[in-house]
């Protein structure tokens, strides 16, 4: 079986698009940096690394340090697929970050996207 041509691409290459999308809807490119950290728990000199070197998304989360837990809490459909149904856990993963982004461009507090508990 061949590999979906996603995980051979590089994230930096994605990477462009998301900050484009996120300064398209006045959000930053601190706040896409803050998504994929927390989702990944790189460094940010970790994560500047993987972009200088172009890595392939199948490295890049091979490589993280630590998957937030909190990501199973990401609901809801990506390019018309829900993501809780995604079976492949790369795909999963990588449909995770497309929804974070998607989710800071709707304009979403960035507690929300992040799934930080409100305290009462």
């Amino acid at each position: 079986m061949t590999k979906h041509r996603i995980y051979t691409t590089s994230v930096a290459s994605v990477y462009v698009h998301y900050v484009n999308k996120a300064e398209r809807k006045g959000r930053t490119r601190a706040e896409v940096d803050e998504i994929i950290l927390w989702l990944t728990g790189f460094s940010p000199e970790a994560f500047a690394r993987h972009l200088e070197e172009k890595t392939d998304f199948e490295t890049f989360f091979a490589e993280a340090p630590r998957l937030n837990p909190a990501r199973t809490e990401i609901k809801g459909k990506i390019c018309g697929i829900r993501i809780e149904e995604i079976e492949e856990p790369l795909m999963r993963e990588i449909r995770y970050m497309d929804k974070l982004v998607d989710e800071l461009g709707m304009g979403r507090p960035m507690a929300k996207i992040l799934r930080v508990a409100v305290e009462a």
